[in-house]
């Protein structure tokens, strides 16, 4: 492994006017071309404490050969501040060989500890009233292979709870507020429930890529994380005598309805209501990551409103309303 101290300066230090030599995460890349016609290139790069916007101007054809979404990169250039963020101006460029770094240097981590949330999660899998669900959900979460991928994978590879345990936080995170709603709701299925929450997008486990940079696997692409998660339902409820047949495509009506919606990937709209509930907290988590992600990056300009939010089509108010009404 190369010496970091010697080739790195975090996104978190970087000072306006800087000059800047260091290695970081090409995490996104894009061609343009400016009013005058020059081509130019925008990038976003990041290590494990945050991500920062940057332009090439000069060169463009040439460094844009040299690497790609997903490379580590060696770059000369100087911060300089724009629209009241900081963004860097880049001179060079030199690929760098993924080997000789430890990626968890350049991918955020969840805050929580994988264990502690991993040991939190059993105990709500163990909470399971129904004996079929609760040993098909057991057979997965306590299953030698897949264990230790909950601990590493993210929820998403850039929109929401996109690090390491991002995706165990947020199956957390939904089972969490779905226990809240089963007690208000008496008429709810709990351990449907607490299915859906545990279920949902256990199929990104093979979906996506995270051993190097997040992004999608073959079997991603080709399959998608609802049928890899159906699949692993028929695989593992086939090992416990008696499961239902008619549970099991409850439960994998779930899985295939958690979108909400036709337009938004679901091959089928929820057909009762603790899909319909599934899908809607669901929804509602990942709509709170990337907000919270959102503001926190954008306060950082010490402006009270952000920038354009392409996403939810608009400015936000992004002062910490939290602590100043306190």
């Amino acid at each position: 492994m190369q010496d970091l101290d010697k080739l790195r300066i975090l996104v978190k230090d970087l000072k306006d006017k800087e000059s800047v030599q260091s290695v970081f995460l090409v995490k996104e890349k894009n061609l343009g071309v400016g009013k005058t016609g020059k081509p130019f290139m925008s990038l976003v790069l990041g290590d494990n404490t945050g991500n920062i916007d940057a332009r090439v101007w000069d060169q463009v054809d040439e460094f844009s050969k040299e690497f790609d979404t997903g490379d580590i990169i060696l770059i000369k250039g100087s911060v300089q501040v724009f629209q009241n963020r900081k963004q860097l101006i880049i001179s060079k460029i030199t690929r760098q060989e993924l080997n000789s770094f430890q990626l968890s240097d350049f991918v955020l981590s969840s805050a929580k500890s994988p264990e502690d949330m991993y040991a939190e999660l059993i105990i709500f899998a163990k909470d399971i009233q129904n004996e079929h669900i609760r040993m098909l959900v057991l057979s997965v979460l306590e299953d030698p292979e897949i264990k230790p991928m909950m601990f590493k994978a993210p929820a998403a590879k850039t929109i929401h709870h996109a690090w390491y345990g991002g995706l165990l936080e947020h199956v957390l995170s939904i089972i969490k507020i779905l226990k809240g709603l089963s007690e208000h709701y008496g008429f709810l299925n709990r351990d449907l429930l607490y299915f859906g929450a545990i279920f949902h997008d256990i199929g990104k486990l093979w979906e996506l890529e995270y051993e190097h940079m997040f992004g999608y696997t073959t079997k991603g692409r080709l399959i998608g994380h609802m049928e890899i998660a159906c699949e692993l339902v028929d695989r593992k409820s086939a090992r416990i005598m008696g499961f239902p047949s008619d549970l099991k495509d409850v439960c994998k009506h779930i899985i295939l309805s958690h979108h909400g919606k036709l337009e938004y990937g679901s091959p089928k709209r929820p057909k009762f209501i603790e899909a319909f509930l599934v899908a809607f907290v669901d929804d509602l988590d990942s709509k709170m990551s990337t907000l919270n992600s959102f503001f926190t990056s954008e306060r950082s300009s010490g402006e009270s409103w952000s920038r354009y939010n392409d996403l939810f089509e608009r400015y936000f108010l992004v002062d910490d309303l939290k602590d100043k009404y306190k």
